[in-house]
């Protein structure tokens, strides 16, 4: 059993530095498809549904789509430069998760529901690149 498990190790300590680019680039892809969505500017929908006012609703879909987009490049910009793109960037986006799960989804607290929605996973994903940045 060890034999098998040090030859899988080996094969993935290849791949191994893939991981987080696996998630930075989902995380980003996700969110900037997210805000993308919310176009043209002003979002009429969350005009309508939240009551925003159109600067309001267009900030939140420039938001989304600046974070998903400032968190991929920010993993390409070595130093603390990159670091801190990479941590404002998870910043942003855990603060847009926090209040889309207050705002439209309050009655998710605590349910399959919550734990069942990629929203939950974008906000961990999130919260990881904050904690960790380019680490």
């Amino acid at each position: 059993m060890n034999k098998l498990d040090d030859q899988i190790n080996k094969f993935f300590s290849n791949v191994q530095f893939l991981s987080p680019w696996l998630i930075r680039f989902g995380l980003g892809i996700a969110f900037s498809l997210h805000g993308l969505s919310k176009f043209p500017l002003p979002p009429e929908a969350l005009i309508k549904y939240f009551g925003f006012s159109p600067f309001l609703a267009s900030l939140v879909a420039l938001a989304e789509l600046g974070a998903g987009l400032f968190l991929i490049i920010g993993g390409f910009i070595k130093g603390p430069i990159g670091n801190l793109l990479t941590r404002v960037s998870a910043l942003a986006i855990t603060v847009i998760m926090i209040n889309a799960f207050a705002l439209a989804h309050r009655d998710w607290f605590i349910t399959t529901k919550l734990f069942t929605s990629e929203q939950i996973f974008l906000f961990i994903i999130a919260l990881y690149f904050l904690i960790r940045g380019n680490k």
